[in-house]
């Protein structure tokens, strides 16, 4: 693939330098040779061709997070009642319950 790339590569390039260099061509001419007959069309071939490593590695992300998924248990069915998220305190820490004046 890379060698289809620098050989087009090199063919826009020795167009924009013969665009350059004629009697009635410009640098403008050549700047817009190199774009219309080098990167555009030359990017749209890179597309194409990974086109099937992109769709892989989009299968694989997705297999990985199912698998993460099936191994990490949902907190939510766990049963343990301290899945607040808040810090404990002091008095929960030590084993002491926390004493409560009377209204």
């Amino acid at each position: 693939m890379y060698l289809v790339v620098i050989a087009w590569l090199y063919v826009a390039v020795m167009m924009s330098a013969a665009e350059a260099t004629a009697d009635n061509g410009s640098l403008l001419g050549a700047i817009v040779t190199f774009f219309l007959y080098g990167l555009l069309p030359l990017s749209l071939v890179v597309y194409l061709m990974l086109g099937p490593r992109r769709r892989q590695a989009i299968r694989e992300r997705e297999a990985a997070a199912q698998a993460l998924q099936l191994q990490e248990p949902s907190q939510t069915s766990s049963g343990n009642p301290d899945t607040g998220g808040h810090a404990a305190s002091a008095a929960e820490t030590d084993g002491v319950a926390p004493v409560r004046k009377e209204p």
